[in-house]
Formats: structure tokens, sequence, C-alpha cells
């Protein structure tokens, strides 16, 4: 008898132990490492990535949560490999960082007058680049979370009001690389690659003459005192493509009611959310130039036709190096311009 009731309290106390487990697995929860390498107070960072990383955690209730680091694992270039690594869980950037062609179908999003607010090229390049370009193989390794662009392009220099195509050339202008470093470099211009956080102190320093930013960047960047000049051209004269990862193994390892509620405010969401904020900041920056020192001027007809000849070529060469991969690169960079209503 002393048995058998042994026996009922060992089954007993199995089954608590065994339902107190099945409760704590349930509500166990895993926590991200977000990599952030632009300034904690960077629009971007504030007003995107960090109230997404506050929804990841509400959407799965609390099971899934990031922690934004203030400090980059790594310099910006290597963000896309830190992901694909394992050494950040989450990292975001841009793809011209990468010297590679790994992500040759990107450049849909870089090329010139892709769109005049960065909602509406940031849309379109979602539904392009991973509608009709295989955005996802691009980015083996990792799960791509979200795609979106920054506000149109321009060229803020201290040397000169650019107003002919010969006025280009000498300009040592800072670019983000891919296709902007291509263009600039085709009419004269002696690029320098840098990240953001470089550029007030080698144009402070007189080591570079300008940048190629959208507006925003003159007040992110503080950089209104060291220029003379914006020339702005519509539909920008480029833009840059940015990505959001995770890691493809923590991606898999969480459940499947994890993933789907982080994919509802990922993807296309993410990159209106992206795309407003770098909208309202652009805003800022205009307000900026406004009260400062700076001339704003639009590229004029020779100066657009140069920027045209050149964009042509390089569109050209994308296009044919894309259908080699079996897709149409040209069909999708009408497609691009078609949503985001650009006459080119």
């Amino acid at each position: 008898m002393r048995l058998k009731a042994n026996t009922l309290r060992a089954g007993l106390i199995s089954a608590v132990l065994t339902m107190a487990f099945g409760m704590a697995t349930a509500h166990a929860e895993t926590e991200l490492v977000l990599s952030s390498w632009l300034p904690p107070k960077h629009p971007l960072v504030e007003n995107a990535i960090k109230p997404w990383a506050a929804e990841v955690e509400q959407a799965t209730e609390g099971r899934v949560k990031i922690r934004v680091l203030a400090k980059p694992l790594g310099a910006p270039p290597a963000h896309f490999d830190m992901a694909k690594d394992g050494v950040a869980d989450i990292t975001y950037g841009l793809h011209s960082f990468t010297n590679d062609d790994r992500f040759l179908r990107s450049r849909v999003g870089q090329f010139s007058f892709l769109g005049n607010d960065a909602v509406t090229v940031s849309r379109a390049y979602w539904e392009v680049y991973t509608g009709d370009l295989d955005a996802a193989g691009e980015h083996k390794g990792t799960k791509l979370l979200s795609v979106f662009a920054h506000g149109p392009g321009m060229i803020h220099n201290n040397k000169i009001k650019i107003e002919k195509p010969e006025d280009f050339k000498g300009l040592k202008l800072r670019t983000p690389g891919g296709y902007i470093a291509d263009l600039m470099q085709d009419v004269g211009v002696t690029t320098q690659f840098m990240g953001p956080g470089e550029v007030y102190e080698k144009l402070s320093r007189g080591v570079i003459d300008g940048v190629t930013f959208p507006m925003e960047a003159l007040q992110a960047f503080k950089l209104s005192d060291h220029l003379s000049y914006t020339m702005a051209v519509p539909g920008g004269i480029y833009n840059t493509s940015w990505f959001l990862v995770i890691n493809e193994a923590k991606w898999n390892s969480l459940s499947d009611a994890d993933r789907a509620a982080i994919e509802i405010i990922s993807g296309p969401a993410f990159a209106e959310r992206a795309g407003k904020v770098w909208d309202e900041a652009d805003a800022g920056g205009a307000d900026l130039l406004a009260s400062s020192k700076i001339e704003l001027h639009s590229a004029n007809a020779a100066v657009m036709d140069a920027i045209k000849a050149s964009a042509a070529k390089y569109e050209a060469a994308w296009a044919a190096q894309v259908s080699q991969q079996g897709l149409d690169g040209k069909a999708a960079l009408e497609k691009m311009r078609q949503i985001s209503g650009v006459s080119y």
C-alpha cells in the first residue's frame, strides 16, 4: 500500500514538474542583439529601429526581445557579414558598403531619378527588389526582414556652384560607394569612401570638399557650417539601398507564431516606417539649410544632360549583368520609376 502511495506521489510530482517546465518553455524569452552603427540619436535609430524593436516584443507577447546596442560590434561595412556569421543577431546597413558584387541586384534602389520622397521610393524598392529581383537570394545566411531607401540624394560642397559639367572636375566628394561613386567618377569627381561618422572631421579639415547625402545629413551630422552649395536633382541624383536582416539560424530558432508576428511589422511596413523617418529628417535638414549660408539650387539642363548620359551607361551595364542571372533588370528599373511616378 505504501509502495502504491509512493508511486502515485512520484507520478504527481513528475506531472507537476512537466507542466511547470512546459509553462516556462512557453514563456521563455529570446533576446536578440541588434548592432547599430549610426549615432544613437540619429533619426533612423530613434524613430525606426528602436520603435520596431519595441513592437517586436509587443507582437510576440514578450517572448522575443531586441537589445539595440549603443555601440556597434564592428565597422559599418561589416554589418551584413556580422549577421550572416552570427556575430550579431540583427543588423542594418547599406548594400553599397560591400565591395564585392553579392548585392548586384540591389542597385535597382541606388540609381538616379528614382523618386522625390523616401516613402515612395522605399515602397517601390521593397516591391521590385523582393518581388522581381529575388532579393532573398542575395542575402543568403540571413532572413531579409526589410529593405528601404532614404530621400533623394544631393550634392553638397564648399567649393563651387555646379552650373556646367566641367564644374564636377577636381571636386573631392565623399560617397557611400556603389553606383553614385561610379557616376561621380565618370563626371570627373575624385571620390572618397568613409562612414557617415567620419564626414564631419574630414569636411572641417578640408580633406574633402563635400558630400553626396540626402538633405537630412546637414542636421544629422552637423555639416552646415562647412558647406556653401547644395545641388538638387529631380528624383534624386542617387539613392542608397538599405537592408535589415537577422541571422538565419537565429530566425529559424523562433516559433512559427513569433516569426509570423515579426513579419507583419517588418517587410513593407518597416520600409514605410523608415521612409517616413527619412522624409521627416529631410524636412528638418531643409529648415536648417534655409537658415544657413548654403545656397540651394537645382541642376540646370547642361548638368542634367551630363548626369543622364552617365546614368544611362551604368544602368545598361547593370541590366546586362542582371540578365546573365536570368532576371530582367531593365524592366525592374522601369517598374521602380513607374511606381514612384518619375518620368525619365
